[in-house]
């Protein structure tokens, strides 16, 4: 079944969304991430995605103790993203959070070899964070565009114990205009390719919660779609979305 993931991005403690990755475009929707964690364990979210925005740009974890705080108080497994480029970065946030799965998007992009060594190292705990603009892979918290496309980053990684392959258009999120087809194109591409996908960017309405699981009936290497502005300003239910994906 596909997981529903709400998006709880960290920026200077604060529960933040940016529009297209840009820091300068930023709208706060909580000055209390744990309480927002809180309420969408209380909807029914049985994971939840959480960004460094901090880290993204310092290049090292930033909101360690919020994380932390998030998992202790909602007893859910966890993702973190953000500014992990390091083995003792991807340890020291594994120990010190407790989050069950690192994601790791800029170092992977820039050393291959380092993150397939990472992930026979961390097995099933890294997640491979392909974040791009008309499919080319961006990096650096979003502020580069690579000159390198996600279906040959992603072939790469092939075969490797990862967790997840976690894609984002950046083009499309925070925009709230939903999903274009040359990005659900995308996740099929890489879901044939053998790899556990979760979509991120543009998940807007539940017109996109239903193309995403009728993809996924077909695709079963789709596992999870990943939400964020959408449920702070109410255009998906994270509740009524669970009990769709559920029937």
């Amino acid at each position: 079944m596909l997981q529903l993931l709400p998006a709880i991005d960290l920026l200077e403690g604060r529960c933040v969304r940016l529009r297209q990755g840009n820091y300068d475009d930023r709208t706060v929707f909580s000055d209390d991430p744990v309480e927002m964690a809180l309420r969408w364990r209380d909807e029914g979210a049985k994971r939840l995605h959480l960004v460094d925005l901090d880290g993204a740009k310092a290049g090292r974890p930033v909101n360690q103790d919020v994380v932390r705080r998030i998992i202790t108080a909602t007893g859910l497994p966890c993702q973190l993203g953000g500014g992990i480029r390091s083995e003792d970065s991807v340890r020291s946030t594994i120990d010190q959070t407790g989050v069950d799965r690192v994601i790791i998007g800029t170092k992977a992009l820039r050393e291959p070899d380092w993150f397939a060594e990472m992930c026979a190292r961390f097995p099933n705990q890294l997640a491979l964070g392909l974040d791009a603009r008309d499919s080319m892979v961006a990096t650096d918290g979003w502020l580069e565009v690579s000159k390198v496309s996600v279906t040959e980053l992603a072939q790469r990684f092939v075969g490797l114990p990862l967790a997840a392959v976690i894609y984002t258009n950046i083009a499309n999120d925070g925009m709230m205009q939903g999903i274009d087809q040359q990005t659900l194109d995308d996740f099929c591409i890489l879901a044939d390719m053998g790899l556990p996908v979760i979509a991120s960017g543009g998940v807007t309405t539940m017109d996109d919660i239903a193309a995403l699981k009728k993809i996924a009936a077909s695709h079963p290497n789709l596992i999870g779609a990943i939400t964020g502005r959408a449920i702070y300003e109410g255009t998906i239910s994270v509740r009524e979305a669970i009990a769709f994906l559920k029937a």
